[in-house]
């Protein structure tokens, strides 16, 4: 029995599906090996957990602002959050960006509320009525504090100035994002502002006797971030 001879080019396909066959087993090994070698940089995949919205510095933490996703643990920050649940009514100290991991050094000690948790050492929050309408006034603004006084002598002073508004409080304020309270029966909304303990007495007085006058400062009155 002859044997068929293959044609010439047939043979040089062969051979070309051939070499080509061994170059992408070349290709897929060495993506392979490099893969595997940064692999341990990387290092295994861990779960974070993650706003699934901007947050606001002061808000009470629900299960609907947060979710989890798993990143490699060379990319989680040192005191990331694994376990969403177990943050779950926690305050935040500061702002979160949405798709941002949370970690405990942004989290309020548990069972403090979303106001105390805002407060800093040797500081007070106090409640002033503004008499201003709502959105006038934002969290992180800074204010000065008139008080009026008649009698006599009816004159203005400055009570204090420089105050930081942590908290806006309006009628029936309520829920994640803000603490119960009302205006008690003062036009517009009510102030939670961030004072010493001199400022306080001194708000604490202008309000029992005279009346007062909200002034908003500009952003050269606050902190330089």
């Amino acid at each position: 029995m002859l044997r068929r001879r293959w044609p010439i080019a047939s043979k040089v396909l062969v051979a070309f599906a051939v070499l080509l066959g061994a170059l992408a087993f070349l290709m897929v090994r060495g993506y392979q090996e490099r893969v595997e070698a940064v692999h341990p940089e990387v290092g295994s995949p861990v779960a974070t957990v993650t706003a699934t919205t901007d947050l606001a510095r002061g808000t009470l933490l629900t299960d609907e602002m947060l979710q989890t996703s798993s990143v490699p643990d060379e990319f989680a920050p040192p005191g990331a959050i694994v376990d969403a649940g177990a943050i779950v009514g926690r305050v935040l100290t500061a702002d979160i960006d949405e798709g941002e991991m949370l970690t405990r050094s942004r989290l309020a000690e548990p069972r403090i509320g979303p106001v105390a948790a805002l407060v800093p050492e040797g500081l007070r929050a106090v409640v002033v009525p503004s008499g201003v309408p709502p959105g006038t006034i934002h969290a992180g603004d800074r204010v000065e504090v008139y008080a009026t006084y008649g009698g006599g002598r009816p004159h203005t002073e400055l009570v204090a100035t420089g105050l930081e508004v942590v908290r806006i409080l309006t009628e029936g304020t309520s829920g994640a994002g803000g603490i119960g309270g009302t205006t008690s029966g003062d036009a517009g909304v009510a102030l939670v502002l961030l004072v010493d303990g001199e400022a306080a007495t001194r708000l604490a007085y202008a309000r029992a006797f005279g009346q007062l006058l909200i002034a908003i400062l500009g952003p050269e009155a606050s902190p330089a971030a």
